[in-house]
């Protein structure tokens, strides 16, 4: 088995080394330990000696735990406004790309002057501490100081999807009662002019008093103007208490409404970075860019996470793969040193060819996040680092506020496998009973521990908040996905739980039928659900997109039927493979398989304002209407 194998510079020089040195930690399990059984240590030094936070009233004490494990409080009566931590600095901190490929850039110093303007126009037309501002941009540069702005006057963000619909808009502003909302009018996405302003007008509600545009068509209305406000003389700062909200991030359930996840400037902002600064090795003046958008958790961790290490953030506006060789181009021309990725993702370009020419030599590490990845596309990424990029496998959640799970640079990697715990996180796997599972056995991951980064709740809804995780077991975070871990230590995820598919009693992640798929020359990606059985429960149904070239035969469907039988066993084998055009997935490139498997049963799909192509559910609909023997 091919295994990533630190180098002298990582076992030494890291930030995960060098803490663990300083502190006389002797690996990762160890340096684990010490962050969750000894937390009230570990966060008060990180947010002291690497962080350096300026708090208006210093804190009393790091952890309160009174009113128990849900509702646990972190740096309790510290006064700080996190967007408050800029320093006037020429070095770069937004480095942007647009589709058409204008760059941009711009400075510390130019983002904390334009978040002083956006704080100071949003004290002046009325905004009170805790007041609700709607974000609904794409990712374009003045996305950061508006977003850090509105932090700064006391305001509670709520980040927007930028391929939302009405809809979709609508419920989150009437949910969230937000009063102001900084929009674009257009995007660019793929080539097209994508109307923005008009999706945000069909969907206003009744709450929102001012909206503010950044214009970027060429023309004007009569909304006020970024460019208006961005010029705002005055430096307002809004002191905030650390359990004080930051930001209301909304994710999708497969029933009800969004739930709207609660973040605090004591907590989001501080595990961010801890992840950024110990998984993926980050230093000072470093380049971090994640494929993402601000309507993502993955937005506003890079935002956080990239200032509060005094490092920079790259991203750029449109689809990754147009063309086909951006992701690769835009890496080297920005000097990223860790690109983000999603396993969606990489299976693309690796189906389209696209990989680099030659790497920067600024790089030095791949991340991926948002679902399991599997062998075939883990080997061609490791492979396109030449063996010398280590691949940090990152999984978490917006409810999280980052990682559950990730990979460190001072320990081996093994293909797929998440090498320990986050800091602060004390996670295991455990069985229905709630008791941990013998190493090789699937089973749910659960958090045992607290940390700053954990949602403190859903948005006037604090029932469901305690039924969704804290329900299940007693004082357990029960997060929904489904892992293994080994005889090493070493985690892996194998799908959401609510994806796993029972066949006669064993437990089957989707990612390991899809695996056996992926690696066909033929298939450019695929998911699997579990669809029911008289006999065996459920039984799995795979959808698969062909690669460029290939066209669906009988004989292709048979051929992918016994590739799935000779991986997985004829007992777990699937009953059918389904071919398709696309699968429904988020912007992030997120496989939305609850969707998939709604549409197959003929039930409602619940919220898709998460898909970038809704189309993808009508095909779904025609190709299984044609394939109905009726």
């Amino acid at each position: 088995m091919v295994v990533w194998i630190p180098e002298r510079d990582h076992l030494e020089e890291s930030n995960a080394a060098r803490f663990m040195a300083g502190h006389g930690l002797k690996g990762v399990e160890d340096f684990v330990a010490f962050t969750y059984e000894r937390p009230e240590e570990f966060w008060g030094i990180f947010e002291r000696e690497v962080l350096q936070l300026r708090w208006a009233t210093p804190y009393s004490k790091v952890l309160d735990l009174s009113r128990g494990k849900p509702w646990a409080q972190w740096f309790v009566g510290g006064e700080i406004n996190i967007a408050d931590q800029l320093p006037e600095d020429p070095r770069p901190l937004v480095i942007w790309e647009g589709e058409d490929g204008e760059r941009r850039t711009l400075t510390y110093t130019e983002v904390l002057y334009m978040s002083r303007g956006v704080a100071s126009w949003l004290t002046r037309n009325g905004l009170r501490k805790g007041d609700r501002v709607a974000i609904y941009m794409p990712m374009v540069p003045e996305i950061v100081p508006v977003f850090l702005g509105a932090i700064r006057a006391g305001g509670v963000v709520v980040p927007l999807f930028s391929g939302f619909g009405r809809e979709a808009i609508r419920v989150r502003l009437e949910d969230s009662g937000a009063r102001f909302v900084f929009a674009s009018d257009v995007a660019y996405r793929r080539g097209r002019e994508v109307d923005m302003l008009g999706e945000l007008l069909a969907g206003l509600t009744d709450s929102v008093e001012q909206v503010v545009v950044h214009y970027r068509s060429g023309k004007r209305g009569d909304w006020t103007g970024l460019d208006e406000v961005l010029r705002t003389g005055g430096d307002h700062v809004e002191r905030m208490g650390s359990e004080d909200p930051i930001m209301i991030i909304y994710t999708s359930g497969t029933t009800g409404r969004p739930k709207g996840t609660v973040h605090v400037h004591g907590g989001f902002p501080v595990k961010a970075a801890a992840d950024i600064y110990f998984h993926f090795d980050l230093r000072p003046g470093e380049v971090l860019t994640w494929v993402t958008d601000m309507g993502w958790m993955m937005g506003p961790w890079l935002v956080f996470g990239s200032y509060l290490l005094g490092a920079s953030m790259a991203f750029f506006e449109g689809a990754p793969d147009h063309p086909r060789d951006r992701i690769w181009r835009f890496a080297e021309g920005a000097r990223v040193a860790v690109l983000g990725l999603s396993a969606t993702l990489i299976r693309l370009l690796r189906s389209l060819g696209a990989g680099p020419e030659a790497l920067p030599d600024s790089l030095r590490a791949f991340g991926n996040t948002g679902e399991p990845i599997d062998q075939e596309s883990w080997t061609w990424l490791y492979g396109t680092g030449r063996g010398r990029i280590p691949i940090i496998n990152y999984s978490g959640g917006t409810e999280i506020s980052g990682g559950i799970l990730g990979c460190y640079v001072v320990k081996p990697i093994k293909p797929t496998s998440f090498n320990g715990p986050s800091p602060g996180i004390r996670a295991a796997v455990l069985d229905e009973g709630g008791r941990p599972v013998p190493p090789g056995v699937e089973g749910e991951l659960a958090v045992l521990s607290v940390w700053p980064g954990m949602t403190r709740g859903f948005w006037r809804d604090p029932e469901r908040y305690l039924e969704t995780y804290w329900s299940k077991w007693p004082d357990v975070w029960a997060h929904g996905d489904a892992a293994v871990v080994d005889g090493e230590g070493y985690f892996y995820i194998v799908g959401r739980a609510d994806d796993v598919i029972k066949v006669a009693g064993k437990r089957l992640g989707p990612a390991e039928i899809e695996a056996a798929l992926n690696s066909h020359p033929a298939v450019a990606e695929s998911a699997c659900v579990g669809v029911p059985h008289e006999v065996k429960g459920e039984v799995p149904l795979c959808f698969v997109v062909l690669r460029a070239g290939h066209t669906p035969t009988e004989e292709l469907r048979r051929e992918l039927l016994r590739a799935a039988e000779t991986a997985l066993g004829k007992a777990l084998a699937p009953q059918d493979v389904v071919f398709v055009g696309m699968l429904p997935k988020t912007r992030n490139a997120k496989i939305m398989r609850r969707v998939i498997r709604a549409v197959y049963m003929g039930r409602s799909p619940g919220d898709l304002s998460a898909l970038e192509n809704p189309e993808a559910v009508e095909e779904l609909q025609r190709v299984l209407r044609r394939n109905s023997p009726s």
